[in-house]
């Protein structure tokens, strides 16, 4: 069963339901199969997208580029100190 995921933002678990978890748990292990396999399809292709950062975290934003990349998507990082982020501007 699919779900409608458009403009949600995941910042914590309790966001989301134990079905949309498990699924998106199931997408990320079909999607990391066809990576493996050579099957896959780049679905954010030409697409933009903002990685915004409260915290730095190394390993979190070369997990997420990656997959952000290998997805199709132009990747733009906003990290905690190069962006003006709770300050009005």
């Amino acid at each position: 069963m699919a779900f409608n995921l458009r403009n949600r933002n995941f910042l914590k678990l309790l966001d989301f339901t134990p079905k949309e978890m498990k699924f998106m748990l199931e997408l990320a292990a079909d999607l990391k199969k066809a990576k493996y396999a050579g099957t896959e399809q780049q679905k954010l292709k030409g697409k933009n997208i903002a990685l915004i950062f409260e915290k730095a975290s190394t390993r979190t934003r070369c997990a997420f580029e990656t997959a952000a990349y290998d997805q199709g998507a132009n990747v733009t990082y906003l990290g905690p100190t190069g962006s003006q982020m709770g300050k009005k501007e």
